[in-house]
């Protein structure tokens, strides 16, 4: 990484990775300070959606050496894309953050419109964007985080055996509750916010079905955002209520499930979630 960008993210490296399924990541990994990973092994926390959010987030580590409320160390791992791939992050999430089967919803198609006649997108970038939809693989990029970039991450930063974390925003969020719903035991607490459950008919409510009574032992904080809830676009009323009956559900059971209306919209909201995150499931 240049001079410049260490001074913006004091602590973080780059470096890129291809996938076994041929993908490109770019991965930022970002050490609290004065860490030593031969005196101290500190957990990982997998940030998705690195282009975007890793500007917002990572500067929260310094939240490890805040003497008013302190978090667990931890070393942020953020995830996203390479190259020249990068400037299209914004639709190749959508391959590797949704769930397999996952059905578009009406409220999405007619928000994409939208922005194509506010001039958001053009038709093609549309086209592009809702053709990552039809073809989704969350299952392939789980396997890629934890099997082929984990272990990576542990042998060159010597992380902790345990207590690592996950959080995701939006699609990122849909991504987290797909993976704690599949009962992955890397991480001990998952972060999910305002998670893009679009649809009555998501793959989420067939993982909760095939679920049952069963409990994870992963910590799981979700957070919505109240502009979301009383707005007026679909898109967002649908999730919000959406992830509010899978909320209903989970809590129902018990077990170790939080969750946070923050003051925030949809696009404001990520750097509040992961701060909600932290405070919940990290903090010491």
């Amino acid at each position: 990484m240049s001079t410049m960008w260490h001074g913006c993210l004091a602590g973080t490296d780059y470096f890129e990775m291809r996938s076994s399924g041929g993908h490109d990541y770019g991965v930022w990994v970002t050490t609290p300070p004065g860490y030593d990973p031969a005196t101290t092994r500190t957990p990982a926390v997998y940030v998705l959606d690195g282009n975007w959010a890793v500007g917002m987030t990572a500067p929260l580590i310094i939240t490890q050496a805040d003497p008013m409320q302190r978090i667990q160390p931890y070393i942020q791992v953020s995830v996203g894309y390479a190259g020249e791939e990068a400037q299209h992050w914004d639709r190749l999430r959508n391959r590797d953050l949704v769930p397999p089967g996952e059905p578009i919803a009406k409220e999405l198609v007619d928000a994409v419109e939208m922005g194509v006649r506010m001039g958001a997108r053009t038709r093609e970038e549309s086209d592009a964007y809702l053709a990552e939809l039809r073809d989704t693989h969350a299952d392939a990029f789980l396997r890629f985080l934890t099997a082929e970039l984990h272990p990576r991450i542990e042998r060159d930063y010597g992380t902790a055996t345990s207590g690592h974390g996950l959080f995701g925003y939006s699609y990122g969020g849909l991504f987290s509750l797909y993976t704690w719903l599949t009962g992955c035991t890397l991480f001990e607490s998952i972060g999910a916010g305002s998670p893009g459950v679009a649809s009555e008919d998501s793959q989420i409510f067939a993982q909760l079905q095939e679920m049952g009574d069963r409990h994870h032992a992963a910590q799981l904080h979700v957070t919505l955002n109240e502009r979301e809830l009383l707005g007026d676009l679909a898109i967002y009323q649908s999730l919000t209520k959406n992830t509010a009956t899978v909320l209903h559900r989970l809590t129902s059971r018990g077990g170790a499930v939080t969750s946070a209306v923050l003051r925030e919209t949809h696009v404001t909201g990520l750097q509040t979630s992961f701060l909600s995150y932290l405070r919940t499931c990290r903090a010491r």
